[in-house]
């Protein structure tokens, strides 16, 4: 089992930055795939940003390519998610998800769940 538990959630104006961070419990991390997901209020939960367990290829939904950068710390058994020009629609609770198999980045497919933080961009 992997217990995952993200943080780095708040209030920020649109066009502010946050950061996400979400740390696992179970060793080796570094054997998954790991991303972050988000759910906006009365919408299915989507892909946002993935990274490979070395770290060497990442992946982006097209929405935030650009504004947001997925990065990791096999180290501390930690991912980051840099998020840039936020905007009102990436409000949403945004999960991290680990997997030692992905092949499309779908919620589905995703093996471990975080618990979620809460985004909020005012505009």
């Amino acid at each position: 089992q992997v217990q995952l538990v993200e943080s780095g959630g708040g209030l920020v104006q649109a066009g502010g930055s946050l950061r996400l961070s979400c740390t696992a419990s179970a060793r080796p991390t570094s054997r998954y795939a790991m991303g972050f997901f988000r759910q906006a209020p009365g919408k299915g939960r989507e892909f946002v940003a993935g990274i490979s367990w070395s770290g060497v290829s990442t992946y982006y939904a097209d929405s935030v390519k650009g504004r947001f950068t997925i990065s990791r710390d096999n180290a501390k058994n930690t991912i980051y998610l840099q998020m840039n020009s936020l905007k009102p629609e990436d409000t949403a609770v945004y999960y991290c998800a680990a997997d030692q198999y992905v092949s499309n980045w779908s919620p589905s497919g995703m093996d471990f769940w975080g618990k979620g933080t809460l985004v909020t961009v005012s505009s």
